[in-house]
């Protein structure tokens, strides 16, 4: 199995989707390496990063699913560092 290292930069704009969020992530979480939130209180947003290592078609559903979801935006950084395992 391939799998890629990538990032994923997610702007939360609607906090009843945050527990949606939450859930997709919890799923998806045997690929995650790392996961940092911050809460940018005077613009009543969350700005999360997303650190994983997985297939790349696991990857772009994550952030399909993640881009579906009300008031949340998603963009994805791959790197090209390829793992055969």
């Amino acid at each position: 199995m391939e799998t890629r290292v990538a990032v994923m930069g997610i702007i939360v704009e609607n906090p009843d989707s945050v527990e949606q969020l939450n859930s997709l992530l919890h799923d998806y979480s045997a690929f995650i390496i790392g996961r940092m939130g911050i809460p940018y209180r005077e613009k009543h947003i969350s700005i999360v990063s997303i650190a994983i290592d997985a297939p790349q078609d696991t990857i772009a559903a994550l952030s399909g699913k993640i881009g579906k979801l009300s008031g949340i935006s998603v963009k994805t950084a791959y790197s090209n560092v390829i793992t055969h395992e």
